[in-house]
C-alpha cells in the first residue's frame, strides 16, 4: 500500500502567474461586454474534477464497520456504500434502537454489538467509520489503528487540544489510512478555489469570513429522544466511562452536542468545516491567535454551549500565504434560516466558495497606488470641469459544478477508499485534521476562559 504522506501541507503551483490570470480575466470581460447575448455562457464556467490518481476499479472489496450509528454515522455509511467494492459487515452503538434500525437498513446478517472492541477484534473488518460523540473520537481512533483497521473519523478529530498528537502518533506508527470526516473539504468548489487563489485570481489574501445560520429545533441539536430510552436499552455507564459520572439523563445521551463533556459546541461542529476548507484552499497551517465571544440567546433547554458564537482569528505570514484575518460567525436563532458561506478576500478581488460553486469578483475600477503620484496628477489638471462618474459593475465569473455531480461527501469517501486500496494519500489525515480542529477547540477555550488563546499552528501546540 502506498505510504501516507505525513509531511506538512505542500505548496502547489498551478502554472499561472497573477498577471496571466488578470489578462485572461480581462479578455473574458471584454468579450462579454461586446457580446451581451453570451453573458451567461461566458460567466458560468463548469467545475470538473481532476481524476488523476483516483482508483475506479472494483478489484478489492473493502469490508467496513460503523461505530456510532446515529445521524451522522448513518449518513456516512450510506455515502461509503454508494461506492463500488464496499460492504458493511458490522455496526456498534450504545443504544439498542440504533442497532435494530441498522439491521432493518442494511440486513440481518450484519454483526451488531454495544462494545466497539468487539468490532476491532473481528478479522474480516478492514476499516471503521467512527460516528460517535466527540469525546470518544481519540480513543476509538487509536485503538482501531493499533488493531490494524483503517479509520474514517468524524470531525472534529479530537475533543480537546491535548488529544491531537496521540492520534497523529498512532497514524505514524501503524501506517493505517486515517481520514477526518469534514466531508466538504473534498468538494469541487474547494478544489477550484484553491486553484484560483494559486493563480492570483484575487491577489494576496488579507481577510476571510464564514457564517453558519440555523433556526430550527433539529438544527439547534434538539434531537428526538426515543420513548424507550433507559439504562436497559442503552449503555449509559460506557457512554460516561471516559468523563464525569452522572445519573442517567437521556438528554445528555441523545442531545450530546449541547454538553461540554461530550461535544465541542458550535465551533467544533461547524467552524471546523470552515477551517478545513480555508486551510485546504490557502495551504495554511492555521491561526496563531484566537478570540471568541457569544452567548445563549434563545435555546434555553439546559444546554452548556452558546447558540450564538463569534470567532476572530489571526493568521501569520507564511511561505504559503500572506498574513490575514478570519472572522467566523454561527447563529442558531437566525431568522433568515440557512445562510452559509465562506468568503476569501484579497488585494485584487474576492471569492465566495460553496461546495458546488465558486464566484470570483474583481472591481472594474482601477486606482493609483502611489499617493505622491496621485497628488501630483490631481494638481496638474487645468480644467475646472470634472466629468460626472458612472456606475461600474464588478467583473464576475461563476464556476458551477456540472450536472450529475455526486457531491463532496461522496468524493471524500472516494479519497479514503482509494488510499486504502494503495492510491493517493488522503486529503485530510491526522495532521491536517488536528490543524483544523485546534483553532475550533481553542475558540471554545477562549469563550469559556474569556481570554485570547495563543497557538503555534506549525508545531501544533499552545504558545505562552
Amino acid at each position: 500500500m502506498k505510504k501516507i504522506n505525513q509531511s506538512s501541507i505542500p505548496n502547489q503551483s498551478f502554472g499561472w502567474s497573477r498577471k496571466q490570470f488578470v489578462q485572461k480575466f480581462s479578455i473574458g470581460s471584454m468579450a462579454i461586454a461586446a457580446t451581451p447575448s453570451l453573458l451567461s455562457a461566458s460567466q458560468v464556467q463548469p467545475l470538473k474534477r481532476n481524476l488523476k490518481g483516483i482508483d475506479l476499479s472494483k478489484n478489492a472489496q473493502i469490508q467496513i464497520a460503523l461505530i456510532g450509528a446515529g445521524g451522522m454515522g448513518t449518513q456516512d455509511t450510506y455515502a461509503v456504500l454508494a461506492h463500488a467494492g464496499v460492504k458493511l459487515v458490522a455496526v456498534c452503538d450504545l443504544y439498542q434502537g440504533h442497532l435494530d434500525k441498522a439491521k432493518s437498513q442494511w440486513g440481518n446478517d450484519i454483526f451488531t454489538t454495544r462494545d466497539y472492541k468487539a468490532i476491532l477484534a473481528r478479522p474480516e473488518v478492514d476499516a471503521v467509520i467512527i460516528g460517535t460523540p466527540d469525546h470518544w473520537h481519540k480513543q476509538i481512533s487509536i485503538d482501531a489503528m493499533y488493531a490494524g483497521k483503517h479509520v474514517y473519523c468524524e470531525k472534529p478529530m479530537v475533543h480537546s487540544l491535548d488529544e491531537g498528537h496521540a492520534v497523529i502518533d498512532a497514524q505514524r506508527k501503524t501506517g493505517k489510512v486515517f481520514m477526518v470526516g469534514s466531508q466538504g473539504l473534498s468538494s469541487l468548489g474547494n478544489e477550484k478555489a484553491r486553484e484560483l487563489l494559486a493563480q492570483g485570481a484575487i491577489g494576496d489574501i488579507n481577510y476571510a469570513e464564514g457564517f453558519w445560520a440555523r433556526r430550527s429545533p433539529t438544527g439547534a441539536w434538539q434531537y428526538n429522544i426515543p420513548e424507550d430510552a433507559s439504562t436497559e436499552t442503552l449503555d449509559w455507564d460506557t457512554f460516561l466511562s471516559n468523563t464525569h459520572k452522572r445519573d442517567f439523563d437521556p438528554m445528555r445521551f441523545f442531545r450530546w452536542r449541547n454538553y461540554r463533556d461530550y461535544g465541542t459546541g458550535m465551533s467544533g461542529d461547524l467552524f471546523v468545516h470552515l477551517f478545513s476548507s480555508l486551510h485546504f484552499i490557502t495551504n495554511s497551517y492555521g491561526p496563531d491567535q484566537i478570540y471568541a465571544s457569544g452567548g445563549l440567546r434563545y435555546w434555553n433547554d439546559g444546554r452548556e454551549v452558546p447558540d450564538v458564537m463569534l470567532g476572530v482569528f489571526d493568521y501569520p505570514k507564511t511561505p504559503q500565504h500572506s498574513a490575514f484575518n478570519l472572522s467566523l460567525r454561527c447563529n442558531f436563532v437566525d431568522g433568515t434560516s440557512g445562510t452559509t458561506y465562506l468568503r476569501i478576500v484579497g488585494s485584487e478581488g474576492a471569492m465566495d466558495v460553496q461546495w458546488d460553486k465558486v464566484i470570483v469578483r474583481r472591481n472594474a475600477e482601477s486606482f493609483e497606488t502611489d499617493p505622491y503620484l496621485a497628488a501630483q496628477a490631481k494638481g496638474s489638471g487645468s480644467s475646472n470641469t470634472v466629468a460626472r462618474k458612472e456606475m461600474k459593475p464588478q467583473e464576475e465569473i461563476v464556476y458551477a459544478a456540472e450536472k450529475g455531480y455526486l457531491g463532496a461527501h461522496h468524493d471524500h469517501f472516494g479519497n479514503w477508499l482509494t488510499a486504502i486500496r494503495g492510491g493517493d494519500s488522503v486529503v485530510e489525515d491526522a495532521i491536517f485534521g488536528y490543524r483544523a480542529a485546534a483553532p475550533a477547540l481553542a475558540c471554545n477555550d477562549s469563550y469559556y476562559e474569556n481570554k485570547a488563546i495563543l497557538w503555534d499552528p506549525k508545531n501544533m501546540k499552545l504558545r505562552k
